[in-house]
């Protein structure tokens, strides 16, 4: 692992172990949200523009570096600085204005995709785009350029952003749009921070007519037969999602549940005034009388190969029963943000140090997914580490320099991390990324916790890796922003060599 042919960095990034706190009141432990990473930091939490390029010019004037950061909501090290400060977001969280005409919401960093949607929703709105949980902020979203269960229709959060002010390493403040610094404007969507700080969003929302939408499981045998569903009703589906079961091979292999969704039209609900108010998309507090913030203990116990592999059946046969109910109806909350259902479901994979998950997902084009899938399900199979959930998305391309967007697929798998497995786990995740590669995929940055240099070499377009390069140059001559990932994934001072 980490020889000279490795595609990935040389061990998955370790959780630091926390100590106590000096007299230092601005620093914290930063964790990555997989818990599997971490770091103390100085710690600002600025409140407006002025304040964020204050606290940059005070970063530089003690020689240290600038992780951005937003909710937190990023798996691996995005947003973690081990080796400075980390400038924190979430104290910005107005909505500036909503026009109730064209639905464009014009929101602070900090403005969460929960606080966008409970501002839009009772005006008969929703975000076009919107992750698995509501809890990222829009800065840390465009910053990764997300992509919900509607990708392969509307395309990632940057294609519903209109335009963007950001604080430059240098503190000069300024628009970036498609007009008015293209450059910049399709570089920072996506650039996971390394640009410049951004501030201010003006994003478009999607009018709606209801509170609820239709949906529909779908119970397939394998991967290919999800896909063949997928690909046909991508004309008129407004979402499509698939849950895969990673355990089944074979002619199984690949085998799950797909979630087709379609927003209902005017007049099809017959009482929009109720499903529209913010009360009506409360997520329940409890399962069968057992309360939510309780079920990560009775997950606990199954997180380890043969729990998650009856979760998994269980769930396969879960899905045929769906099936036969046919079409129903869900709030947009229940259906899009899953992973807020049961609160702290992550802890089920340990809270010690050095233990937490990561999440590797995968963008393959379309001729070469399936075989691609296929080949990565029957390899973490013969490894004997299993991803313990999978999630299968379509996708379409996207102008931003460096995206994970292709016209293809994705499927994202979660693992579980423990101090005795580290080293597969990543010794793995680079035999899987050669798998990518050789596909023409490519990864995604919110969810990564293991690329090297050489990944980030050969998944992206050169010349617009150079632009990006040549931006981060002239705009961070002195990369006063960094994280652990821009230092892993990137290098540092210009060096874009193998991870040792």
């Amino acid at each position: 692992m980490g020889g000279p042919e490795s595609t990935a960095g040389s061990r998955l990034p370790r959780r630091r172990r926390p100590t106590r706190l000096g007299p230092d009141a601005g620093v914290e432990f930063v964790e990555g949200w997989g818990m599997s990473t971490g770091a103390r930091s100085r710690v600002w939490r600025p409140r407006s523009a002025d304040e964020v390029a204050a606290a940059l010019g005070a970063a530089r004037a003690r020689g240290a570096s600038v992780a951005l950061r937003g909710s937190g909501c990023s798996y691996g090290d995005a947003s973690i600085n081990g080796e400075g400060d980390v400038l924190d977001v979430t104290r910005m969280n107005r909505v500036l204005s909503f026009d109730e005409e064209t639905g464009v919401a014009d929101c602070e960093a900090g403005v969460t995709i929960r606080d966008l949607w409970r501002h839009s929703l009772p005006r008969g709105y929703w975000p076009k785009v919107v992750s698995g949980t509501m809890f990222p902020t829009l800065a840390g979203a465009a910053g990764m350029n997300i992509h919900g269960k509607n990708n392969y229709k509307v395309g990632t959060i940057g294609d519903a952003i209109q335009d963007i002010d950001l604080v430059l390493p240098s503190g000069e403040q300024v628009l970036a749009s498609r007009e008015e610094r293209p450059d910049l404007f399709h570089a920072a969507i996506g650039g996971f921070g390394m640009l410049g700080a951004i501030t201010r969003i003006r994003i478009a929302t999607k009018k709606i007519h209801s509170g609820d939408i239709d949906v529909a499981g779908i119970s397939v045998p394998n991967i290919g037969a999800m896909m063949d569903y997928v690909d046909a009703h991508t004309g008129t589906a407004d979402y499509l999602v698939g849950w895969v079961d990673c355990f089944g091979s074979g002619d199984a292999a690949g085998r799950g549940l797909i979630h087709h969704a379609r927003y209902l039209g005017p007049g099809e609900d017959p009482a929009p005034e109720r499903t529209l108010r913010l009360d009506y998309q409360a997520l329940p507090s409890s399962i069968l009388g057992f309360p939510k913030s309780e079920v990560w203990r009775i997950l606990r116990l199954l997180a380890n190969e043969p729990g998650m592999r009856l979760l998994n059946f269980t769930k396969h046969q879960m899905g045929k029963l769906e099936q036969r109910k046919g079409w129903y109806r869900q709030s947009h909350a229940a259906f899009n943000f899953l992973l807020d259902f049961v609160p702290n479901w992550k802890f089920a994979y340990g809270r010690r140090p050095g233990t937490g998950l990561i999440q590797y997902q995968v963008f393959l084009p379309a001729d070469s997914a399936h075989d691609g899938f296929k080949e990565i399900l029957r390899r973490q199979q013969q490894r004997g580490m299993v991803s313990y959930l999978g999630v299968l998305k379509r996708h379409r391309p996207d102008p931003f320099l460096l995206t994970h967007g292709l016209d293809g697929w994705s499927m994202a798998m979660d693992f579980k991390v423990s101090d005795e497995r580290r080293h597969d786990l990543s010794s793995m995740c680079d035999e899987l990324t050669r798998v990518v590669l050789e596909r023409g995929g490519r990864f995604y940055f919110a969810k990564d916790s293991v690329l090297g240099p050489r990944a980030v070499e050969a998944m992206y377009d050169r010349d617009k890796l150079a632009a990006f390069r040549a931006l981060k140059a002239e705009l961070d001559p002195d990369e006063l922003l960094q994280t652990d990932l821009w230092r892993r994934a990137f290098g540092t001072a210009g060096v874009y060599t193998m991870s040792a």
